[in-house]
C-alpha cells in the first residue's frame, strides 16, 4: 500500500482517513484541530505536527479542505515545496473549478500528477467507505487515482481533465438540492391533502416521482431507509454545505453564461433556512420550514 498523507480531518476527512488506515494504508495525518488529530490517531493514522511533515515521505497526498483559497494556499506553501517528486496529489475538497485548474497547473509545472476528486455521499458514506468520487485528471493518471481512492469509495469515475471533477460535483449537488426541495414540497402537500407519508413514499418510489431524495434520503422520519430525518436531522449533509455548493454552482453558471433558475431558487431557500439558525442541520430538514414547523427543530 502506498504511503499516504491525509490533510483535513473534518466531518468528511475523518472517516475517509480512517477507512484508508483500516485498509492497511500507512496514513500520515494532519489537521489544525488537536481533537481531530487525536481521533485520527485512534483510528490507526500517524499524527503529524504539520502538513509539510505529513507529505514529506508520502507517495500519495490527499487533501479535504473547506474552500478554494485554502486549497491554493496549502498546495503552494506546504505540499508542493515538501512532497517527494512523483507523488500523486489528490484534492477531494469541493471548490470552484478555476481554483482546481490553477492548482493542477501549478502541480504539473513542478512535475507532480494531480487530480481534483470531490465526493458525493455525505458523512455517512465517508464513514462507511462508500463515497462516489468524480475525478478530473489526465487519463493516464486515472488508474493510480482510482487505486488510491478505492478504500474510501463505492465508485470512482473519471469525469475528464483538470477541473472536470469539480464541475461534475457542483452540477450534481445543484440537482440534489433542487430535487430535495421538490421532494419536501411533495411530502408537505401530501400531508395537507390527508395522504399518509408512508403511502406516498411507496407510491412515489415506484412511479414517475422516484428519485434519490425520495428512495434513499427521504426527509420524513420513519419512512423509507434510515436517514438523518430519523435522528433529528443531525449529521448527514449540513445545510451550510449544500448552500456552499449551490453558491459555487451559481458562480460557475454566471461565468459560463448558463441559465439555472431552479438552482438560483434553491440557493435562496436554503439560505433562508440557514439564516433562521439551522445551517448545521441536515439539508433535508428544510421540510420543517416548508411545513411551517421550525419549532420542531429547536
Amino acid at each position: 500500500m502506498s504511503r499516504t498523507a491525509f490533510i483535513g480531518l473534518g466531518n468528511m476527512g475523518s472517516g475517509m482517513a480512517a477507512n484508508l488506515a483500516k485498509a492497511g494504508v500507512p496514513v500520515s495525518a494532519f489537521d489544525l484541530s488537536a481533537a481531530a488529530l487525536e481521533r485520527a490517531a485512534s483510528n490507526g493514522c500517524t499524527a503529524r505536527a504539520s502538513a509539510a511533515a505529513a507529505v514529506a515521505d508520502a507517495e500519495v497526498v490527499i487533501t479535504m479542505l473547506p474552500a478554494g483559497p485554502d486549497v491554493r494556499a496549502l498546495y503552494a506553501d506546504q505540499v508542493l515545496p515538501n512532497a517527494a517528486k512523483g507523488a500523486l496529489l489528490i484534492d477531494c475538497s469541493t471548490i470552484d473549478v478555476d481554483s482546481a485548474r490553477a492548482v493542477a497547473a501549478l502541480a504539473a509545472g513542478q512535475g507532480f500528477r494531480f487530480a481534483d476528486a470531490p465526493v458525493s455521499g455525505g458523512v455517512m458514506a465517508a464513514e462507511a467507505g462508500t463515497l462516489a468520487f468524480m475525478a478530473g485528471c489526465e487519463a493516464a493518471d486515472f488508474p493510480a487515482v482510482e487505486l488510491a481512492l478505492k478504500p474510501m469509495a463505492r465508485v470512482v469515475i473519471h469525469a475528464g481533465d483538470a477541473g472536470a471533477g469539480q464541475a461534475a460535483k457542483i452540477c450534481n449537488n445543484m440537482l440534489l438540492g433542487v430535487s430535495m426541495l421538490g421532494t419536501c414540497e411533495a411530502f408537505a402537500l401530501a400531508e395537507k391533502l390527508g395522504l399518509a407519508a408512508d403511502r406516498f413514499f411507496e407510491i412515489a418510489s415506484k412511479s414517475s416521482g422516484q428519485c434519490w431524495s425520495v428512495t434513499s434520503y427521504c426527509p420524513v422520519p420513519g419512512v423509507g431507509p434510515d436517514t438523518p430525518a430519523d435522528h433529528g436531522y443531525a449529521g448527514g449533509f449540513a445545510t451550510a454545505m449544500m448552500l456552499k455548493d449551490l453558491k459555487l454552482a451559481q458562480e460557475a453558471a454566471a461565468r459560463a453564461g448558463a441559465a439555472t433558475p431552479m438552482g438560483n431558487a434553491a440557493e435562496a431557500l436554503y439560505a433562508l433556512f440557514a439564516a433562521q439558525g439551522f445551517a448545521g442541520r441536515d439539508f433535508s430538514a428544510v421540510l420543517q420550514m416548508l411545513r411551517g414547523e421550525l419549532g420542531a427543530l429547536s
